[in-house]
């Protein structure tokens, strides 16, 4: 079942709850057996991750943790928020398991950091390169459905394309992503234009990590996306930083400190080790011109 409703208010909401729990000295099963659920239940409401967030174990677990009114009213205020359906739920019938939680998370981050080592980001796309992937990817998919697909990620891009406080993308991208052909010699140039062009936006930054940087990190890395998601007025981060790592049978979600800091330094590895920005423009130009030559 997808999770449609605002994915930063529950976590936000989980973290409350998680910590008023272990300020109570309780386990996650001994607070789970006093509100009569599972610990799986109770364990996915601290991550964030409920469908649908009921107002009764809100109130008890703000009851159990002896949350003082004005603590529970705001806890009570982040459920509802975490309830309400946001765009991408009349697409939930074609995203993965766990996948609408990324593009809920995604959609609050205010700075994201990637690096790709085969494919273009999903954010920065061509609609062409995008159908390619998802008729390899989806070859069931009716037109419709395929459409669809396209469509989604066409609208995932508005984070970092609105006029109105864009987020920030940071994005190294290892050459061999450019040697890929995706649909053709047509669709690659465009696509390779269209990521140079990006690049030259205030809010984004592409980098290319050349073949001849070799391996700066001593091995191979896969794919990430480090998501952070801003301060408040007294300058502390609103939601700590979580790091996605897509896989091929599954996703993972990492937020512990040390795993997000880990993630933080492979990526300054691997951006001092790539072309810088101009660098890399003047690449993909070169390379979009060899595809139509």
């Amino acid at each position: 079942m997808s999770e449609c409703g605002s994915t930063l208010p529950r976590r936000q909401l989980g973290r409350y709850l998680r910590n008023g729990r272990e300020e109570c000295g309780l386990t996650l099963q001994q607070a789970a057996a006093l509100l009569d659920r599972s610990a799986s239940t109770l364990q996915r409401i601290e991550r964030g991750m409920v469908a649908h967030l009921r107002e009764g174990d809100i109130g008890a677990l703000c009851t159990m943790y002896d949350f003082d009114p004005e603590h529970a009213a705001a806890m009570k205020g982040l459920a509802v928020q975490g309830n309400e359906l946001s765009w991408w739920c009349e697409y939930g019938d074609l995203l993965p398991p766990t996948f609408d939680f990324y593009v809920g998370l995604e959609a609050s981050a205010h700075r994201l950091t990637t690096y790709e080592p085969e494919l273009v980001p999903g954010l920065l796309q061509t609609p062409s390169y995008a159908s390619v992937l998802f008729h390899a990817g989806f070859p069931n998919d009716t037109a419709d459905e395929h459409a669809r697909r396209v469509t989604l990620r066409m609208r995932r891009q508005a984070r970092i394309t609105r006029k109105h406080r864009p987020a920030t993308l940071r994005v190294v991208l290892r050459e061999s992503a450019l040697h890929g052909v995706v649909g053709g010699p047509k669709i690659m140039a465009a696509q390779l234009r269209h990521l140079a062009d990006m690049g030259t936006r205030p809010n984004i930054s592409v980098q290319i990590l050349p073949f001849s940087a070799g391996l700066p990190l001593g091995d191979a890395v896969g794919s990430f996306v480090v998501l952070e998601f801003g301060q408040d007025k007294a300058g502390r981060a609103i939601e700590p930083p979580v790091v996605f790592v897509e896989g091929f049978t599954g996703d993972l979600y990492l937020e512990k400190p040390g795993a997000v800091q880990r993630y933080h330094d492979a990526y300054e590895d691997l951006r001092r080790s790539a072309a810088d920005a101009v660098a890399s423009r003047a690449m993909l130009r070169q390379m979009a011109k060899e595809y139509t030559s």
